[in-house]
């Protein structure tokens, strides 16, 4: 089904990413009704209908689904039962599929793994006594996560030499878990990639990305790597949302790797939703990531992904918001708040975009695939 305009999509979760699609879909002519359970998102100041429920409220999501014509998800922590009774009612756009893959970082391990990709070695621990063969196994340093609901550094630990594996599983908690083995990066990078309706393919330019505290603070484009090791960025990105028979935005996080005098993409995971390091495209590139995935989920061709020079994208983290008035005098930069209304630590208040000149050998941004 191809939505026209006027037409209303239905957004599951009510942050900062939902916000900046219910704004891309309003230039294009389309309306939005968002459904979270929190009454302060930042999503409901601009979205046209609002709808305050928990995802687990049948009767809300039944007459949710009633007023919108598509439904698409900001984050990937909808409960699947949600996704998947919305998707018997409305076309949900990515399907439910990727989202149960995404929730769990072993599904998605062995999806990927499955299709030919590399990760960091990884096995499932179910217990303390499986945390002690894994890490014989893998060897340290090694990362141990849980496998669902993890972002931004939570629900991981790593383990070094010395480590009680003990109580490293029980600070944890007792849900499922996995253990990576640890990958000798040179940077980390994503690939922002959109698949439309039809199966056309879209990528923007390679994302190099930096975390403080286990949270993207700064976003390099173009990223400082071989103009090979971009191409099979793409390609792979390609590779997953064919696999999945994806329909909207997809980021693909990757390590860059030295090998044997070249660079080789390890595949670190896969957010199926607009993503932070993708935020740059709003003021740097032809077509945002957000109108991106409108265009994709809409059935609409997706737009050009022509970078506008060579871009900067901070975070502003927690009192870094507070700088306002001197960013807004800044005149190379470009100010996004989220109108959030509480300021904690480790909060993603919002982001800057600076944008220079391209330098003149610098190469230029490869056109949308067919």
């Amino acid at each position: 089904m191809t939505l026209s305009p006027g037409a209303t999509i239905g957004i599951l979760g009510a942050g900062q990413l939902g916000r900046m699609l219910a704004m891309a879909a309003a230039r294009l002519g389309l309306k939005t009704h968002v459904l979270a359970p929190e009454s302060d998102g930042p999503a409901f100041d601009v979205a046209g209908s609002r709808t305050i429920a928990a995802y687990s409220d049948e009767a809300a999501l039944a007459r949710f689904a009633e007023s919108v014509d598509v439904v698409t998800y900001e984050f990937e922590n909808v409960p699947l039962a949600c996704a998947e009774f919305l998707s018997e009612r409305r076309p949900l756009r990515p399907n439910a599929r990727a989202l149960a893959l995404m929730q769990d970082r072993l599904p998605e391990k062995n999806f990927l793994r499955d299709i030919g990709l590399e990760t960091a070695p990884y096995m499932p621990v179910e217990d303390a006594g499986a945390l002690a063969r894994a890490v014989a196994a893998l060897g340290r340093p090694a990362i141990l996560k849980t496998r669902r609901f993890g972002y931004d550094g939570k629900g991981q630990a790593q383990v070094r030499d010395g480590s009680n594996l003990g109580a490293l599983y029980r600070a944890l908690g007792d849900e499922p878990k996995i253990l990576e083995g640890f990958v000798r990066f040179e940077r980390e990078v994503s690939a922002i990639a959109a698949r439309g309706l039809t199966g056309e393919f879209a990528a923007f330019d390679l994302c190099e990305n930096e975390h403080e505290r286990h949270i993207l603070a700064r976003t390099q484009v173009p990223a400082a790597v071989a103009r090979a090791t971009e191409l099979e960025a793409r390609a792979l990105a390609r590779q997953v949302v064919d696999a999945l028979d994806y329909v909207g935005v997809l980021a693909v996080e990757m390590f860059v790797v030295k090998s044997q005098g070249g660079e080789r993409l390890v595949v670190n995971e896969i957010a199926p939703r607009v993503h932070n390091s993708g935020h740059w495209t709003i003021d740097g590139a032809e077509t945002s990531q957000f109108e991106q995935h409108i265009r994709a989920i809409a059935g609409w061709p997706l737009g050009p992904t022509t970078r506008r020079g060579t871009i900067e994208m901070r975070n502003l983290i927690g009192q870094e918001a507070n700088r306002w008035r001197e960013i807004l005098a800044d005149p190379t930069l470009h100010l996004h708040l989220y109108g959030k209304i509480e300021n904690r630590p480790g909060r993603k208040m919002g982001h800057t975009t600076r944008i220079l000149p391209a330098g003149e050998n610098e190469r230029a941004s490869p056109a949308p695939d067919a």
